[in-house]
């Protein structure tokens, strides 16, 4: 199973702070979940944004970072400071 997490704006527009899917091999990396997320379409396609950010494990990554089975991964907007 893959943990996703949804922050700031992402909850707010999706309507969803969370969800648990099951992992599978076409899902092997934190680029290839985005897509299969955004495939669902409407207020998902929010996560097509060039600067989204992401972690893994609660580590920021990139979206080339590969998956496994267990993985918690978050997407969130760009932080912006004062």
């Amino acid at each position: 199973m893959l943990d996703i997490y949804y922050f700031a704006g992402y909850r707010e527009r999706l309507g969803v702070d969370r969800e648990r899917v099951a992992w599978q091999p076409e899902l092997a990396s934190v680029g290839q979940l985005r897509q299969w997320l955004v495939a669902r379409g409407g207020a998902w396609s929010e996560l097509a944004a060039s600067n989204l950010m992401c972690a893994r494990n609660q580590e920021l990554c990139g979206l080339e970072q590969a998956l496994c089975d267990g993985d918690e991964i978050a997407f969130f907007p760009p932080v912006t400071g004062g």
